[in-house]
């Protein structure tokens, strides 16, 4: 697999570099606590910084090559210069006068073993050449923010009890212009205001890390310390965060720990040994991707990805992290058959040293960043993945609710014929809600590889897609759970997402576009208005079945609740196509309820059947309650009831 690479760029090393003393970046303490494992800000000290030393302008430089008999800092234009080892830490340091930010360069790696000699990038730069280029540039991270008021009050906008509505997007297709991708900075007033023209709380950017395959989205990193060059340098992506936090508007970032690329330049087999990885291909490679995993095992592994973590909440004022793929590294066996994968200790299946990973990421990042969401997504039934670890579980803040997503949109996926059979799909979700702080996703997976856009997996005719879309999105808009939906979804995108060419805006041109997308902006409008729909996400007290058991007529009504009983919500939904008039659903209090939310309005494309601005309860017991209102459910529609009045109390028993 790994083949001795090309000859030196530059000569012999000259003798340029200056060792650092104990005195310089790294320090004792450091050292030990890198090689411990605990280590979670290196990337102040490993990798270039630039400085002044002696009154000369330069970069001290520091590697992870403890397998490595020479190495030496390749730098474009300015010759080959020799660094030291720091004792038997395995680091290699020095400080070259002469290179400032902007200098390109790598490292030239001459292993103990085999005579292997390679050239790297610098796992710990801040900035790299564009790709398909692959050297590592000397930067600075100086920027000026003028986000304080968010970071102020970041706690309560990430909090569990807050409406949490996130937009997820690739960067580079979500709008284009003839020259290509648009920049960070270019980016950034568009992006804000559309995000506050829809409502979003937050948005969650698909990987922004360095990565050599622009079709990989960002999932094959290779620069855990570097934003992708191809939209700008550091200072710029600094730039779209603070203008989006100047607007109340979160940020959260895809990360990915669980595998990275084998690419000659990057992390695997960077000293001549599997460094980074593991050498038994049963553990250290992902068959799926067809990349390295990480060894959690080994102590400066964990302080490299912890330090990485760290790295995006502190330099970038990142507001969470999505980890992705936390499966693959829950299980040895993941996506591995009989005699492909090593039992652990105990003969078990579990990866214990990634779990310990995973837990001490997450207690060092909310010890640090208490105001911050760590958000895992992990699709099996691991217990307790957003449970604290001083219970058992993995510390994570909110989890992805991959089976609902799958559950709902194979359900929506029917002709409303045969929903009536698949009924459970809507209902079971409710069995398992609180067992973790769950996440309602619509995300990209479900919209490549053939699988089609959201739009396109509704059946019917054009009305009855576009009918079935403002169905789902205001059921998953109206359950217990934080919400995030992939780009184009807000507006009816047709055809399936395709990373290298922009979303279809010119689709907006087009009355039933306009109307989805206006009812996107209504609903989070509501959401987030409504503390019904937030405050007791991961409280049982917050949701109650008002009737689940009409299956012959595909319909599901509950109620919704916050801490003052003066804000409850009734909602029920129509899953057939025919309306269901004089309908009479029980609500748990009496006065009037009126017609918040109605999918079927005609400004949002539907047939304009309603409830004339709401009910008024009567004391006919129904469901179990002593009040109901009688209504109307449109065709394949939701709608949402609010009590506008005290409750009232309930009549006397008879």
């Amino acid at each position: 697999m790994h083949q001795q690479q090309d000859a030196p760029r530059s000569a012999a090393p000259t003798a340029g570099p200056r060792p650092i003393s104990d005195s310089g970046l790294l320090t004792a303490d450091d050292l030990h606590l890198f090689n411990e494992g605990t280590h979670a800000r290196l990337y102040e000290k490993m990798g270039a910084h630039p400085a002044r030393l002696d009154g000369v302008d330069g970069t001290h430089f520091a590697v992870w090559a403890p397998n490595a008999e020479r190495v030496s800092v390749e730098a474009y234009g300015h010759g080959s210069h020799a660094l030291a080892p720091r004792g038997t830490s395995g680091i290699w340091q020095g400080f070259v006068g002469g290179l400032t930010p902007g200098a390109i360069y790598k490292y030239r790696i001459h292993s103990r073993y085999h005579g292997y000699q390679t050239e790297k990038s610098d796992p710990f730069a801040f900035y790299s050449e564009v790709p398909p280029k692959t050297a590592s540039v000397v930067e600075r991270l100086d920027y000026d923010w003028h986000d304080l008021e968010w970071m102020a009050q970041r706690r309560r906008r990430n909090a569990l009890g807050a409406p949490i509505s996130i937009y997820e997007m690739h960067l580079g297709s979500w709008r284009r212009d003839d020259a290509g991708w648009l920049g960070y900075r270019e980016l950034a007033r568009p992006l804000v205001e559309y995000l506050l023209g829809t409502g979003f709380t937050h948005v969650e950017f698909l990987p922004l890390t360095e990565h050599p395959f622009y079709g990989s989205w960002g999932y094959q990193t290779t620069g855990y310390f570097a934003p992708t060059a191809r939209y700008g340098r550091p200072q710029d992506l600094m730039y779209l965060i603070d203008e989006l936090h100047q607007n109340g508007i979160g940020v959260i970032l895809d990360w990915v720990p669980s595998h990275f690329p084998t690419d000659g330049h990057a992390l695997g087999y960077f000293d001549g040994t599997h460094l980074y990885e593991h050498a038994d291909e049963r553990q250290g490679f992902q068959p799926d991707w067809k990349s390295f995993v990480f060894n959690y095992g080994r102590s400066e592994v964990r302080s490299f990805l912890l330090s990485s973590a760290m790295f995006w909440l502190d330099k970038y004022h990142i507001d969470g992290l999505r980890v992705d793929a936390v499966a693959s590294m829950l299980y040895l066996d993941y996506s591995r058959g009989p005699g492909q994968w090593v039992p652990n200790e105990h003969g078990g299946r579990e990866n214990l040293q990634a779990i310990g990973f995973l837990r001490q990421m997450n207690q060092e990042i909310y010890r640090t960043y208490p105001d911050v969401q760590t958000i895992a997504e992990e699709s099996t039934a691991w217990p307790m993945v957003s449970r604290p670890t001083y219970i058992g579980g993995l510390g994570f803040g909110l989890k992805w609710d991959m089976g609902w997503m799958h559950d709902t949109l194979r359900y929506m996926s029917k002709d409303p014929i045969y929903r009536t059979y698949e009924h459970n799909s809507l209902t079971f979700r409710q069995m398992y809600a609180y067992s973790e702080n769950f996440v309602l996703a619509l995300s990209h997976d479900e919209v490549v590889h053939g699988k089609g856009s959201l739009w396109g997996k509704m059946p019917g005719d054009e009305w009855q897609k576009f009918a079935n879309l403002r169905l789902l999105l205001g059921y998953m808009f109206t359950l217990p759970g934080k919400k995030c939906l992939f780009m184009g979804s807000e507006f009816g995108q047709r055809r399936e997402w395709n990373h290298d060419d922009q979303l279809d805006w010119n689709l907006l041109d087009l009355a039933p576009h306009q109307g989805l997308l206006l009812w996107m902006t209504d609903l989070n409008r509501a959401y987030r208005s409504e503390p019904a729909c937030f405050e007791l996400d991961t409280d049982p007290a917050g949701f109650e079945w008002i009737d689940c058991c009409d299956t012959q007529k595909s319909v599901i009504s509950y109620a919704r609740k916050s801490h003052s009983s003066a804000g409850t919500l009734a909602v029920a939904a129509n899953f057939t196509p025919l309306p269901r008039h004089n309908y009479r659903i029980g609500v748990p209090a009496g006065g009037h309820w009126a017609e918040l939310l109605n999918s079927d309005a005609r400004e949002y494309g539907g047939s304009g059947q309603g409830n004339f601005g709401g009910h008024e309860a009567a004391p006919l017991p129904c469901h179990g309650r002593a009040w109901s209102i009688n209504v109307t459910l449109p065709p394949l529609a939701i709608v949402v009831f609010k009590a506008s009045q005290p409750p009232s109390s309930p009549p006397p028993a008879p």
